[in-house]
């Protein structure tokens, strides 16, 4: 975040809120202190990057800390992969947890301390409820609940099965501790929800040590108040949490004072939701496991992964998430937006090439045999800073199959029978005739071109309106450029039931282009450069499958959206 932002979010809810909380001495020495939490099961995508970077940039804004935590607390989806990930992630969009990295799973021995003290307090008691019996007693959300027939269990008893719980001397989901809250509550998360579940499962920091674990909305809260969150900023589905939220750090603070460096207090933003676009992470995983993408870093998923492979940088997404603000009301940002912003922070940074994805050979009959030319190209328009390069030009080229018609339409303004186009940087070229296989199909065309036309020195007075792009079939350079387009067909894929959801998948998200010619500066790009191919996008030189003698280009967004309109 830069020294201007602070201007540009006074508008933002959460900073005037916390703003407030500091000029009215709120605050354990004035100091604001967020935290990102996220659960290791899984990659992360680019609505936590909401989450991650308004964290960041409160703590930022306010001279604050901010903690990297995993709350890991179910080990049988969490793994030491999704921890390098998600580390990797956040260190790529800019945010800096410094000394600060945390595990839910570095305080399992407090928190177990602290299910024990309210146990002794009577306000936790062992349930043998089924998971089913938990849900059917619970009631409706017009009909209270029921009160489980372990609730009114002694103290000492409670004591003793937890312990033996802890101890592995009971088999999974046969007991469970929920708190003592109340049954009757209009908001089913208070009417005594489990605290503690036992999982015979080997943890990926504690291995066995641990049998019991605890609940994320018993852990969540339980680690902010340990760690001295003050603002804990979250997604606004959990604001039907929030009750609970409290009730735990005020136990907290009440029976373990010693340990509580802080009341936290929770605030909730919407979430980011997208069209043509799943945020749904166990659906993520789904996609990734059935094999309808390449892994967690597919560059057509929404992870921070696959949009990093795909060439997206993080000021993009920073510039992205300032533009989309803060609120408290959800609402579904156009896909068309994000792509935007990227092509806003790639226009003035990615330097211009051309290749040619569909290729149609075009002989120049009257140029010289065996004759070469160099022509001077721009490298970054507007940006003398960037340089020129020398570019090849010969007798024969090859231009876009769509850049002809031998039957145009009125506004069509590249090459035609009758018509004259301009090569970019080079001269004007006449259209002669036409080859055609046996089959129909046009395999070559025939042009000459006038001499007079060079660009930069034309001296011919011709005025045509089309310019095209073009490589010279002798100096190109063969590479494979990879388009991608979106991953659904309609614009609200997780609308339907989730066996449905796979069923929209678009078939054309993404189109191999082999062999493709290019000009031949593209063999001093180094992996992971972003480029412009003139007319036809942003495209990212792909380090994880680039190899010796072998450029993939993965394309990051078109230069202009096809089914969207930005205003």
């Amino acid at each position: 975040m830069t020294e201007n932002n602070e201007a540009e979010v006074k508008t933002n809810f959460i900073y005037t809120m916390i703003k407030e909380d500091l000029e009215k001495g709120l605050l354990k020495d004035s100091c604001v202190h967020t935290r990102f939490p996220p659960e290791p099961n899984g990659y992360l995508h680019i609505g936590h990057a909401k989450a991650i970077l308004l964290n960041y940039s409160m703590s930022k804004i306010f001279n604050g800390k901010f903690n990297l935590r995993f709350d890991d607390t179910n080990p049988v989806k969490e793994e030491q992969e999704f921890v390098d990930s998600i580390i990797e992630d956040i260190h790529w969009l800019g945010a800096d947890w410094n000394d600060r990295l945390f595990f839910g799973s570095d305080y399992f021995e407090t928190k177990y301390q602290f299910a024990l003290r309210l146990i002794e307090a009577g306000r936790a008691y062992v349930c043998d409820l089924n998971p089913e019996e938990v849900r059917q007693y619970r009631g409706t959300l017009t009909e209270p609940g029921t009160k489980s027939p372990y609730r009114d269990r002694p103290v000492e008893e409670n004591l003793d099965l937890f312990e033996r719980m802890r101890r592995g001397k009971f088999p999974n989901g046969s007991r469970v501790l929920r708190a003592k809250i109340d049954m009757a509550s209009g908001n089913l998360n208070m009417r005594d929800p489990v605290l503690y579940r036992i999982l015979h499962a080997d943890h990926h920091r504690t291995g066995n040590q641990w049998c019991i674990y605890p609940m994320y909305d018993f852990d969540h809260p339980f680690s902010d108040a340990l760690e001295g969150i003050t603002h804990s900023l979250c997604s606004i589905e959990y604001s039907d949490h929030r009750p609970l939220y409290d009730w735990v750090v005020d136990n907290a603070v009440e029976l373990m004072p010693e340990s509580i460096k802080y009341r936290s207090r929770q605030t909730e933003f919407a979430r980011l939701n997208m069209t043509y676009t799943i945020m749904s992470k166990r659906k993520l995983r789904r996609l990734v496991e059935e094999n309808h993408v390449n892994g967690w870093d597919d560059p057509r998923m929404p992870t921070i992964a696959g949009l990093r492979r795909r060439g997206v940088t993080p000021q993009a997404i920073a510039n992205f998430q300032e533009q989309i603000g803060v609120s408290r009301s959800d609402s579904t940002v156009d896909l068309a937006f994000l792509e935007h912003c990227i092509r806003q922070d790639l226009e003035t940074r990615a330097p211009r090439l051309m290749a040619v994805l569909d290729p149609l050979k075009v002989v120049i009959t009257n140029w010289p045999a065996d004759h070469t030319e160099l022509v001077v190209m721009e490298n970054l328009p507007g940006d003398e800073s960037s340089g020129t390069r020398l570019v090849p030009f010969a007798g024969e080229i090859y231009i876009e199959r769509e850049d002809f018609m031998e039957e145009p339409p009125k506004k069509f303004f590249r090459l035609a029978p009758g018509r004259e186009v301009r090569l970019k940087g080079a001269y004007i070229i006449c259209f002669e005739n036409v080859i055609k296989d046996a089959a129909g199909k046009i395999t070559e065309l025939h042009c000459t071109y006038d001499p007079q036309t060079k660009s930069g020195s034309d001296t011919s007075g011709k005025k045509v309106k089309g310019v095209i792009h073009w490589v010279a079939v002798r100096h190109a350079t063969w590479i494979t450029v990879n388009l991608y387009d979106t991953l659904f067909t309609v614009e609200n894929p997780e609308e339907d039931d989730e066996s449905d959801f796979t069923n929209h998948l678009n078939p054309e998200s993404l189109i191999v282009c082999e062999n493709v010619p290019a000009e031949t500066s593209v063999k001093e790009a180094d992996p992971g450069s972003r480029f412009q191919f003139l007319r036809k996008g942003y495209f990212y030189l792909d380090p994880a499958t680039t190899g010796e003698g072998n450029l993939i280009f993965n394309r990051i967004v078109k230069l202009r959206d096809s089914w969207a309109k930005i205003k």
